[in-house]
């Protein structure tokens, strides 16, 4: 067998659920859908007037439903998975860290089975408009909801590597804001600047100011994988900067830490505070881009290519905003994109840069 093939071999098995993970999230869910029909029945009985979406709301309660499941399943899910072979060094982090990233962790998969169930049934609601919810669908339903929920988010935590967080919390932001932007009670706030999504006393406002707040806490999560993946790297010389995974793992921390406070302080309640979170977001983000040749020595040629991509984007993005070729809230979007977008790269070349050291160790 090659190197290469061995390569391969270990990727899969790290990346690929156990058969013991598969069957305790399959009794999970089965145990979750089980609450899920005498939560429907409970909602059905109590409400004999249900429809999808509307006055009825059985979608805001699949959704909250969902919310709780996603949120037990995950935090039983992450915290057992300490006990697999690639998931050992997080053991020995300090008690108050791995309680923050379980938090993180917990709390973006119940706010993402919140926003999928809540969407989907919205969209259900428009292809069935006024179909009432009579009590057998009410448990079936919700039931099959909550037992998905619980499943997905399961395997999920069970399963988490940088590059999957990194996918995580693109999802988690991506469906957040969208979900924001559609069921917003301003449907012209595009026309004043992208915070105003986070005005309004309405649902979409939490959803937009959470996720936020969530976002952040997961990307303060995120640094800790990246310091281990980083510390990889400098401990087999890819990479020749030894303080590289504490100055990085740092800086995302202060990233998330902005982020969050973005959501904290609305735009309309404190202005100042939600002004110089943003910014500071940017600078952080403009830092890591400006000081990357020296952190991260080390990494492909190519890498360095693309974040001066990123650079150049995001300064030919504020001179068009300055000369108002575009509004603020197509700047913000922008940003926020470019950052993100920059992110995912980020990922993909540690992971390269890990698989590529592991191939040559083989070798060797």
């Amino acid at each position: 067998m090659s190197s290469q093939d061995a390569t391969r071999m270990a990727e899969a098995r790290v990346s690929s659920p156990s058969p013991q993970t598969e069957s305790d999230a399959i009794y999970i869910a089965l145990a979750a859908g089980c609450l899920g029909a005498i939560y429907g029945l409970i909602i059905a009985l109590a409400s004999p007037a249900l429809t999808l979406a509307g006055e009825g709301r059985f979608g805001l309660a699949a959704a909250w439903g969902s919310a709780a499941v996603a949120a037990t399943s995950s935090a039983i899910g992450y915290w057992r998975a300490r006990s697999r072979a690639d998931q050992a060094w997080r053991r020995s982090l300090p008690a108050w860290k791995f309680t923050v990233n379980t938090l993180s962790v917990v709390i973006v998969h119940a706010a993402l089975a919140f926003l999928a169930a809540y969407a989907l049934y919205l969209l259900l609601a428009l292809g069935f408009i006024g179909l009432p919810v009579v009590i057998f669908w009410a448990v079936v339903l919700m039931a099959v909801t909550l037992g998905l929920s619980a499943y997905i988010a399961y395997l999920s935590s069970s399963s988490m590597t940088t590059r999957r967080m990194s996918s995580l919390l693109m999802a988690f932001i991506g469906i957040g804001t969208l979900t924001a932007m559609i069921t917003s009670p301003d449907p012209e706030w595009w026309s004043v600047h992208f915070s105003q999504l986070g005005t309004s006393d309405s649902l979409s406002s939490w959803m937009f100011n959470g996720t936020l707040i969530a976002g952040g806490l997961l990307v303060t999560t995120f640094a800790v994988y990246i310091a281990h993946d980083l510390s990889v790297l400098v401990d087999v010389g890819v990479l020749g900067y030894e303080r590289a995974p504490q100055v990085v793992s740092a800086l995302f921390v202060v990233m998330g830490a902005m982020l969050a406070c973005v959501g904290i302080f609305p735009v309309d309640v404190q202005f100042t505070l939600h002004n110089l979170s943003a910014s500071g977001m940017a600078l952080v983000f403009l830092g890591l881009l400006f000081t990357g040749p020296r952190l991260l020595r080390g990494l492909p040629r190519t890498y360095f290519l693309a974040s001066w991509a990123f650079l150049a984007a995001t300064l030919a993005s504020l001179v068009l905003f300055i000369v108002q070729y575009f509004s603020l809230t197509a700047f913000e979007i922008i940003v926020f994109a470019l950052i993100f977008g920059w992110i995912a790269v980020f990922i993909r070349f540690l992971a390269a840069a890990q698989r590529s050291a592991d191939a040559s160790g083989d070798a060797l």
